[in-house]
């Protein structure tokens, strides 16, 4: 099979894992290196710009191979499926970053791979490519490498000495689904492998702060022993799979909840169940609506940066998210005796809970009234929907009425109709650019 065809199979295999954004990569650039080394996205004369703000750079995003020894049922690269199967060499990966970054088409590598042989051999292709690509080319781009959890603990940590962010998902929420989806999975297991990873994570990083007030010399990161580079400076995150299974969003919340609070992960993806061709007969016939993955990334956010609970998000008598309503507004509703909150008296804690008031605004907010009062031009100024927030919130000028705030009528004014269609998940057209890129090659 040549190059591109095998391209074509395995970057269209690739999409279904959504793990691969790259926020929280250190900034490294080769102002101490002897030459401009491949992939730098922070030196001068560079037209890749970092972003601290955590947007996603472009990657190249391939599976090793799309065989498998598992059977999960929600994988269409699952042992019983009869889809094309290919296969890269260490060498094709490595080639392909490189031609494809020096085209300025890619920024970085997102890899993964189907289990081929055993975990240990495929997981030791997957760490090679990542070796070759940072000590034998000096590539300095974003690096992503998805791990197997079933693997030796020696060789995924040898992953996160070559890549920016590692990760192993998840997929259910529970060992009774994985039971069910994904026999040859253990969540148990799963868990041990991010122990491992947030462990030499944290060792690393207080060797780093060790080493940096003793004030020896940078040294170039290429001249740096393989034991002395950063540990996957990016973190590790982790994937859920939504509506393949019952488990409803409290259970998945809980999940998430823990894996934070336990691991130290930066980020968990949810992906929302796409039907696959060749679907195994255990599986739903229909995609769960995508609102509903949109509104676990919103609770998400509630749990991570504004200090809700997974009770206060789903409480038990409502275990699924208000598909109509965001969790924060849906908490509001629920909770009227809290409000309305004035802005010139409560704290922090409270006015991030206030519906259209973001992180940010709040900071904003209690700069102004360490010198005035906030007053709804205030409010204006910053952009704040006046809608979403005026039946919440006492200023200077304004007090809403308790009727206003108890009115049977509140909750369908805040909310917004959705439109009719959705947009499709994935574009069809990804796998035609890839094929033409890999043309544009030549040699390839």
């Amino acid at each position: 099979m040549d190059l591109q065809k095998k391209l074509e199979i395995l970057a269209d295999a690739a999409k279904y894992d959504a793990s691969c954004a790259s926020s929280g990569t250190t900034k490294r650039d080769s102002s101490n290196a002897p030459s401009t080394g491949l992939g730098s996205s922070g030196g001068a004369g560079i037209c890749h710009s970092y972003t601290p703000d955590g947007r996603c750079v472009s990657l190249l995003k391939i599976l090793m191979t799309n065989a498998c020894i598992y059977d999960c049922h929600y994988c269409i690269n699952r042992r019983s499926s009869d889809s094309q199967r290919a296969r890269f060499t260490v060498d094709e990966v490595v080639s392909l970053t490189l031609e494809f970054y020096k085209r300025n088409y890619i920024e970085g590598l997102f890899l993964s791979s189907g289990i081929i042989r055993d975990p240990d051999f495929t997981m030791e292709r997957v760490v090679e490519v990542a070796r070759k690509l940072r000590e034998d080319h000096d590539f300095r781009g974003y690096i992503h490498l998805k791990t197997i959890p079933e693997a030796s603990q020696e060789i995924i940590e040898q992953a996160g000495r070559y890549a920016d962010r590692i990760s192993i998902n998840v997929e259910l929420p529970n060992q009774e689904a994985l039971d069910k989806l994904a026999p040859e999975k253990n969540i148990e297991r799963t868990q041990q492998a991010m122990g491992g990873i947030r462990y030499k994570i944290e060792e690393d990083k207080d060797r780093r702060k060790t080493k940096s007030k003793q004030h020896a010399p940078p040294v170039p990161a290429k001249q740096l022993p393989q034991k002395l580079r950063p540990y996957s400076p990016a973190g590790q995150s982790t994937q859920m799979i939504i509506g393949a299974d019952d488990s409803n969003d409290q259970a998945i919340l809980q999940q998430s909840n823990r894996l934070y609070s336990s691991y130290q992960l930066r980020r968990v993806y949810y992906s929302a169940f796409s039907p696959i061709p060749d679907a195994s007969p255990i599986l739903p016939l229909k995609a769960p609506p995508l609102v509903r993955e949109h509104r676990l990334y919103q609770a998400d956010w509630l749990l991570r940066f504004y200090g809700y609970s997974v009770d206060e998000i789903v409480p038990h008598h409502a275990p699924d998210l208000d598909l109509e309503a965001d969790p924060k507004l849906g908490w509001a509703l629920r909770n009227r005796h809290a409000f309305p909150i004035d802005l010139n008296r409560a704290s922090k804690e409270w006015l991030v809970r206030v519906p259209g008031l973001g992180t940010r605004t709040v900071g904003r907010l209690l700069n102004i009234r360490r010198y005035t009062g906030i007053r709804l031009v205030d409010l204006q100024k910053l952009r704040v929907s006046l809608k979403k927030v005026l039946p919440f919130i006492i200023t200077s000028d304004h007090t809403p009425t308790r009727h206003g705030l108890d009115s049977d009528q509140l909750r369908a004014r805040m909310i917004t109709p959705a439109k009719p269609e959705q947009l499709e998940l994935f574009l069809p057209p990804v796998t035609d650019r890839l094929a033409k890129i890999c043309a544009v090659t030549g040699q390839l």
